[in-house]
């Protein structure tokens, strides 16, 4: 490992999510203070950063959850030495706002001087580009820099100071604007981080009591309130609330959260008071997710990104070529450095990331997390869309379909509410399924003992002296020794329509049955309908589940085709298949089992509600539990792809236009400098733009 670029680096100063440092540069490297700046807002968790160089200082706001003043620390004195100073790269075109100033200042003054005293000030704006260019050159060989400087260089040679410092102005305020826009869609990404508090409330032996953010741990009660925000992903236990989840969501409407909804951190508490049982803590939030997948997006070229860099490249010795034979054919040395002014390569290189990074910022702001710009394009290519069935067409949510009952003297009403009684102290699917069910009749309540939880099993209680069991087949015939073969009949029929039994037994006896099953999505009719008119040829399902309620559901949503009775190994052997027969496919899950599936896949979609495994293999991570942000995740990787075609035509089209006017002699230097620069910046600007 290379010498530190900094000397030293030591903490002056800290607050929560904010350190002060003073640093040193180590000598012989550059002291380039704006690069240090950029270096230290690019490290992990850091918000901001500002330098004051004179006092050897660094300010940085970082978010607490993701970073320390340690880590900071840590980071700055591992950074390496650029292999050049910053601000030569940046004064190639002029730089920052002050640079900009200067080339203006140059050229309205310059005219007012005697002629013989216009090189002295034309040329001390110039020797930065000219500088710049001469290291490129030894550095890369000819390149759009090494263009622009020879252009300047002819119009010194020439005494056209007018032109030369027309053109280093130009150059200075395409350069900031290119700068500003680029560092805009930056920003825009790091928007979408919301930094929790670094204090929080928990429930601690049934007393609240504030902690450090970094304190609070899986299974945790968090307490939020009116005005807090949400520092943990989880599920509601307790309260009423009404959340506003724009910063993760981009929902405008704020949301009523009660018992058993899940919330996100960064989502604010608007008005109410919530209990929250904690999931996801500290750097497995959702938040902190982002801010991981904003770091990968802000590094990751995607192929139609290379391509355009590539094509910039390839194009300047074409440049190069056009303006000798420009000179050779019309002997103006004004028509080369006409020529020399236009190239490809600004607008090209940066305007596919730009819109790139301007489309993943809207798509977060929908609830979409996109893993960088290959994702997005990959996407844009998929042809072939294939659903997981369990959490994906359906909701993965429980309803009670069936409540038959044993007893005469209670009603399938009766059976619900008292397992609801029992069950509504239990956190669990089922359990709250049942409590649902519950509220939907005249929810009558069974005065009841203390709950005994049974792990796996169920849930097991005293109501008017009979002990009453809840749960699997195997606790209450096994466990709780209650015969339930008369019934074999009723049981076997209600398992072959797909469903989940709950046996109740009580007093020794078979009670009744409560039979769950998963519902269809609402969306996903009408979702699969927008991918076939946004360019998906096949839509198919794979699933664990048995072939008949696999075949039901396909015929009901109108696939194309489904397979059934799979193990993990399976869907993923299915992807390789049709990946080999060229389908480009698009494989949406939310298990473990589909995490195999999710990687082999051309681009993989995790739900909302997916397992870990699965939301850090996809691609692509779903923030809402909405089987549409599929549709409009397709939708945002068509517009952007067709924006970033837009661009690439109108860059070629416009440059070669340009190119061709000023080697015809129709463009004067000066002429062709504000021509190129500005549909440049107007390129870029189209980039910008969230579709």
């Amino acid at each position: 490992m290379g010498e530190s670029w900094l000397a030293a680096v030591e903490i002056a100063h800290r607050l929560p999510g904010r350190v002060r440092l003073r640093y040193g540069f180590r000598d012989g490297t550059p002291a380039d203070p704006a690069e240090l700046e950029r270096c230290a807002a690019d490290l992990p968790g850091v918000l901001t950063a500002r330098v004051n160089h004179r006092a050897r200082s660094l300010v940085l706001t970082c978010d607490p959850a993701l970073t320390d003043a340690e880590a900071i620390l840590a980071g700055l004195a591992g950074l390496a030495p650029p292999s050049r100073p910053v601000s030569a790269r940046r004064s190639a075109k002029g730089g920052g706002k002050a640079a900009v100033a200067a080339r203006l200042a140059t050229l309205a003054g310059s005219g007012l001087l005697p002629p013989p005293l216009r090189l002295g000030p034309s040329l001390a704006g110039a020797v930065p580009l000219l500088k710049h260019a001469v290291a490129e050159y030894r550095e890369s060989g000819v390149t759009s820099h090494v263009l622009e400087g020879m252009a300047v260089a002819i119009s010194l040679v020439r005494s056209d100071y007018t032109a030369a410092n027309t053109t280093t102005f130009m150059l200075a305020l395409g350069e900031y604007m290119e700068e500003s826009i680029a560092r805009r869609s930056d920003e825009l990404l790091k928007h979408l981080l919301r930094p929790s508090s670094d204090h929080v409330w928990v429930l601690r032996d049934g007393v609240e009591v504030q902690v450090p953010a970094t304190d609070v741990a899986v299974g945790d009660t968090v307490v939020v309130a009116t005005g807090s925000v949400v520092p943990v992903d989880g599920t509601v236990l307790g309260g009423e609330a009404t959340v506003n989840e724009a910063a993760m969501t981009g929902e405008s409407a704020s949301v009523v959260k009660t018992r058993g909804a899940s919330v996100l951190s960064g989502t604010l508490v608007e008005e109410g008071r919530l209990s929250v049982y904690a999931e996801q803590v500290g750097s497995r939030t959702a938040a902190a997710r982002i801010a991981d997948y904003v770091e990968q997006s802000l590094v990751t070229k995607s192929e139609a990104q290379l391509d355009a860099s590539r094509m910039a490249d390839r194009l300047v010795p074409t440049v190069l070529k056009l303006a000798g034979a420009s000179f050779l054919m019309s002997g103006d040395w004004r028509r080369a450095a006409s020529v020399l002014q236009a190239d490809y390569s600004c607008a090209l290189k940066l305007a596919t990331p730009v819109a790139f990074k301007s489309a993943m910022y809207g798509a977060g702001q929908a609830g979409i997390l996109v893993k960088g710009a290959t994702a997005l394009e990959r996407l844009a290519q998929a042809d072939t869309f294939i659903f997981d069935k369990t959490g994906t067409l359906t909701t993965g949510m429980l309803e009670v379909t069936d409540a038959v009952t044993f007893d005469s003297h209670y009603s399938a009403e009766d059976l619900i509410c008292l397992a609801a009684s029992v069950e509504e102290h239990y956190f669990h699917p089922l359990a709250m399924a049942v409590v649902a069910a519950a509220r939907a009749t005249h929810n009558r309540h069974f005065d009841h003992q203390e709950v005994e939880f049974i792990v796996a099993h169920g849930v097991a209680s005293v109501i008017d002296g009979k002990r009453i069991v809840v749960g699997s087949r195997h606790f209450v015939q096994e466990d709780e020794g209650i015969d339930t073969r008369i019934h074999q009949d009723e049981i076997e029929r209600l398992y072959r329509e797909g469903k989940t039994l709950l046996f109740i037994g009580f007093g020794g006896h078979l009670l009744g049955l409560l039979a769950l099953k998963d519902s269809v999505r609402d969306t996903s009719a009408g979702t699969i309908r927008r991918l076939r008119e946004l360019g998906a040829r096949r839509v198919l399902m794979l699933t664990g589940d048995h072939r008949d309620r696999a075949e039901e559901l396909a015929s009901q949503l109108g696939l194309d085709g489904f397979h059934a009775e799979l193990m993990p190994e399976d869907k993923a052997r299915i992807i390789a298949e049709l990946s080999d027969d060229g389908a480009r496919i698009a494989f949406i899950g939310d298990g473990i089992n589909d995490a195999p599936a999710l990687a082999g896949a051309h681009v993989g979609i995790a739900m909302q509600k997916g397992a870990d495994i699965a939301r850090l293999t996809a691609d692509i991570a779903l923030l809402e539990d909405e089987i549409d942000r599929v549709a409009d995740a397709k939708q945002a990787a068509n517009a952007v792809m067709a924006l970033i075609r837009t661009n690439y035509r109108a860059t070629v089209g416009l440059n070669t236009a340009i190119l061709g006017a000023a080697a015809l002699g129709l463009l004067s230097p000066i002429a062709t400098s504000v021509l190129h620069n500005g549909t440049t910046i107007g390129i870029l600007l189209n980039a910008l733009r969230r579709r």
